[in-house]
């Protein structure tokens, strides 16, 4: 798994790249979690746009960064979600309690 970090205005934009999966999973944690910390990060974009596979293990990072986010006032949402993760998304419920946007910039300007 690649991690690519951008910030469009004030927002964290993270493309996750490759299978986000059990065996990358406790990286990707660390590595956003140290980049919210960092930067004081209010509002993160999760781009899925690259993610080639999703498992339970990548639920848990999704919600687990959402409600690091709520604990410090800020928010978090994904975009750019493929057909792959979005059935993951889907039946795990994710879309219930996280915005999901069809664009990296659609989401910037709602975020």
């Amino acid at each position: 798994m690649y991690l690519k970090f951008d910030k469009k205005e004030d927002k964290l934009v993270v493309s996750l790249m490759g299978e986000l999966d059990h065996h990358s999973a406790e990286e990707v944690r660390v590595k956003i979690d140290d980049r919210i910390d960092r930067d004081n990060i209010k509002k993160v974009i999760l781009n899925f746009n690259g993610v080639t596979f999703m498992d339970s293990s990548g639920i848990g990072v999704v919600i687990g960064r959402f409600k690091k986010m709520q604990n410090r006032d800020g928010k978090l949402c994904v975009a750019e979600i493929n057909r792959t993760v979005n059935k993951v998304f889907e039946i795990s419920g994710m879309y219930k309690i996280i915005d999901v946007y069809s664009s990296i910039d659609e989401a910037v300007v709602n975020i």
